[in-house]
């Protein structure tokens, strides 16, 4: 679950770096998807991705409720444990 939450942590990150910022665009957490590296015997994934779904919430609150898949995978890039994508909507900007 840690690595999760690290991993979502960065998350945040990418996502206040390429909008204003900060989160105050975001309208709401769509979806993540919770890539865990894992052995073909690991079948907690679920519980692994919790650390990054129980953060987008306590983060966003009810904007934070997400759909999501957590998957185990034999190896990610650079030896990461987890690696996460998301689908963010963000709040219309006025040009």
């Amino acid at each position: 679950m840690q690595a999760a939450r690290i991993a979502a942590l960065n998350l945040l990150g990418q996502i206040a770096a390429n909008t204003d910022g900060s989160l105050s665009s975001v309208r709401r957490i769509v979806k993540l998807g919770v890539f865990v590296a894992a052995t073909s015997e690991f079948k907690d994934q679920s519980k692994v991705a919790n650390g990054a779904s129980d953060l987008m919430v306590a983060v966003f609150g009810e904007a934070g409720q997400h759909t999501r898949a957590a998957i185990g995978v034999s190896s990610l890039p650079s030896g990461a444990a987890v690696e996460i994508d998301a689908v963010v909507e963000l709040e219309e900007t006025r040009c």
